[in-house]
């Protein structure tokens, strides 16, 4: 099922605490699959601690709320 594909916003997900840990800064545009390798590649170029966060993280759509609040 394609969720990213039609969302405004994505963003790194904490899969245990539901933490959001970060916010991709681009429009997602791709496949689901395209919009995930693209915000993995994204996050590892930005944190060299990415790898051992992302082993417990998700990319996955913003809510409304979290969109008005940015």
């Amino acid at each position: 099922m394609d969720t990213l594909k039609d969302a405004k916003r994505v963003g790194i997900r904490n899969i245990e605490t539901e933490e959001l840990i970060v916010v991709y800064p681009h429009k997602p545009v791709g496949t689901d699959a395209e919009i995930e390798k693209a915000v993995r590649d994204w996050y590892y170029a930005q944190d060299c601690a990415a790898e051992e966060k992302m082993r417990n993280a998700v990319v996955e759509a913003l809510t409304a709320v979290e969109i008005e609040s940015l």
